[in-house]
């Protein structure tokens, strides 16, 4: 399971966060608190997230309430966006004109002179997969980690092209994705949702 941390004030503000450590407000936390209560019932066997400040505050949440431990990994980190972070959509529109239509059309672009999407999938999928393999049969794994690189890190584990990835679509603040094992590899189960997962009953299973 990929879960996004809760709202900050960049994610009102409509600002490129990227790598910059910023906090959670007041009703991201409230986020995070409910939707903690929800996974808690899940009972996961194990938490991992990016170090930055607003996935650190959401996985405490989960800790506080299952009483495990949370390991932290720069690696599960957001998008590196350079010279775009900090900025809002028209900021970047007027200053990178050019960039910002290209990674608009969907073309492989390194935001600010940051990170390709393929890149932060390289560095984020390794981390998830080393955790699972860590896990009992049938445990789950909760990774708290930032919107591209959960869509990115998705991508990457169901095997589809880059240029797909988009197609996803984004997770909202303190929603999560579900993925689980068949016996061809990795499906998408659940994405961006808010409530508990629920079986899967008729012919594709």
């Amino acid at each position: 399971m990929l879960w996004r941390h809760g709202q900050t004030a960049w994610n009102v503000e409509n600002r490129f966060q990227g790598t910059m450590d910023i906090e959670l407000t007041e009703a991201g936390v409230a986020q995070a608190r409910r939707a903690a209560q929800l996974l808690a019932r899940l009972r996961p066997d194990a938490v991992i997230s990016s170090d930055l400040r607003r996935t650190a505050a959401t996985a405490a949440e989960l800790v506080e309430v299952t009483g495990l431990s949370v390991s932290y990994d720069e690696g599960l980190r957001e998008s590196f966006a350079g010279d775009w972070q900090g900025l809002t959509h028209p900021e970047i529109e007027a200053r990178f004109g050019e960039q910002y239509a290209a990674w608009k059309r969907g073309e492989p672009v390194r935001r600010g002179g940051g990170e390709l999407e393929t890149e932060v999938a390289d560095r984020a999928a390794p981390v998830v997969e080393r955790a699972v393999e860590k896990l009992p049969p049938g445990g789950l794994l909760v990774v708290v980690s930032h919107g591209g690189t959960i869509r990115t890190t998705i991508g990457r584990l169901l095997g589809l092209a880059p240029s797909s990835w988009e197609a996803l679509g984004s997770v909202s603040n303190c929603c999560w994705s579900v993925l689980g094992q068949g016996v061809r590899g990795w499906r998408l189960l659940e994405h961006n949702a808010g409530s508990l997962p629920e079986p899967v009953i008729g012919d594709d299973v």
